[in-house]
């Protein structure tokens, strides 16, 4: 592969996002999410970042997270593939006047900062509006651009908690923990990405002779709401009934069976909550006595005994090896699956089938695997075609571009 920033690979067919152009402001997370997703259908992606200076190293901070190689962390293959990398200091005046020509041309602006800021830079959506009708803004932050937390700082790890996620991520009577990646960044900028797909369809449905390329909006998303919003019955049951849910470990309070069950090497989840798969689930496990039971065929009677179910399962999967209990389940048409660390991903057959790990070559040579693309789509594929860009590696190009009114 190529060490440059230049194209690797070809998707097959025209991409579904082919001809849109996105300036990224955004950082860390969530907006660079949103970004990455579009970048993989073919968007073109030019993410804006600070230049270095005696305080900080330049760039996106995410390029120094976690694990690192030759000083940049090996995620930033992942959150900025199919990107270019432009540096201009937004501090100053004369990056800002960049910035708004950049976005000028643009279909797309994602920005995460503090609400305000953007505004305070002379870059919010009124101002870029009037320049551009057609242009739509995505800002995404963490407790939205209105209401009486709009100025608060916010992060996933607040909004996991203000969204109800966390409080029910724990063992009963117990600290609740969380999830171990930031989800609620993640939920947000796939918000993000639905918000501004919506937006698109919506502004060309507004085409008009007064609006050639039809008219944007703002794409307002919270942390906190995407959280909330993935909540399923947590608010209803409260509404309706008083009932304020609890955590449950790896249960699912009100729904039987489904649970984490020991085995003689290990554990497995299982998903026995269906009436027929409940069924065939304890006709696997040779209690033909609980399959027959007429309490149990529904699952408002398994709910009731779930202890009961809960042990009898335990009890036999703890004898058996994790890989005899999947094999058995399957075999029976039960969900069932092994616990998997990165390991058992990386060499897990299904995901290489369904091209869910794919390699990157970095700019000094370094394969590094990382998530394939989701969705799928059969006539217009997403693919990557760059690797994650050095800092400021499209600044020249873009820039020159930009003074030949090409960009």
């Amino acid at each position: 592969m190529s060490t440059l920033a230049e194209p690797f690979s070809a998707p097959p067919n025209p991409q579904a996002l082919s001809g849109l152009r996105v300036i990224e402001l955004g950082q860390l997370i969530a907006g660079p999410f949103a970004g990455k997703t579009l970048a993989d259908f073919g968007a073109e992606v030019i993410k804006v970042e600070p230049p270095a200076s005696d305080a900080a190293a330049g760039g996106d901070p995410l390029r120094q997270w976690r694990m690192l190689h030759n000083g940049t962390s090996v995620w930033w293959q992942v959150q900025s593939r199919n990107k270019r990398s432009v540096v201009l200091d937004l501090r100053t005046q004369e990056g800002r006047d960049t910035v708004a020509r950049l976005i000028d041309e643009a279909d797309v602006v994602s920005e995460n900062f503090k609400p305000g800021t953007m505004e305070k830079w002379g870059l919010g959506y009124e101002q870029l509006s009037q320049r551009n009708p057609g242009l739509i803004m995505l800002r995404i932050s963490g407790y939205g651009q209105t209401g009486p937390y709009r100025e608060r700082p916010g992060f996933a790890v607040v909004a996991e908690a203000m969204g109800g996620m966390r409080y029910l991520n724990a063992e009963p009577g117990r600290t609740p923990v969380r999830a171990g990646v930031s989800l609620g960044d993640t939920l947000a900028g796939l918000h993000g990405v639905i918000g501004v797909l919506l937006a698109l369809q919506a502004r060309q449905r507004s085409v008009c002779q007064e609006a050639p390329k039809g008219r944007g909006q703002v794409v307002d998303v919270a942390l906190y709401e995407a959280v909330f919003n993935c909540m399923e019955s947590l608010l209803p049951e409260f509404s309706a009934f008083g009932a304020v849910r609890q955590p449950a470990g790896s249960a699912l309070p009100g729904i039987a069976p489904s649970n984490a069950y020991p085995c003689a090497d290990g554990m497995v989840v299982i998903g026995g909550n269906g009436d027929s798969i409940f069924k065939r689930l304890m006709i696997a496990i040779a209690r033909d006595d609980l399959a027959v039971d007429a309490e149990l065929a529904s699952n408002p009677g398994r709910v009731k005994r779930v202890t009961e179910i809960d042990a009898a399962i335990a009890a036999w999967t703890s004898t058996r090896p994790v890989a005899t209990v999947v094999d058995v389940l399957n075999a029976a048409s039960v969900p069932v699956g092994r616990i998997y660390n990165a390991q058992d991903i990386a060499l897990d057959p299904h995901y290489r089938a369904r091209e869910m790990i794919l390699p990157v070559t970095t700019h000094d040579g370094l394969t590094v695997e990382v998530p394939g693309i989701i969705p799928k789509l059969s006539a217009t594929p997403g693919a990557i075609t760059r690797r994650g860009p050095l800092l400021g590696e499209d600044t020249e190009a873009v820039l020159a571009s930009l003074k030949e009114g090409k960009t």
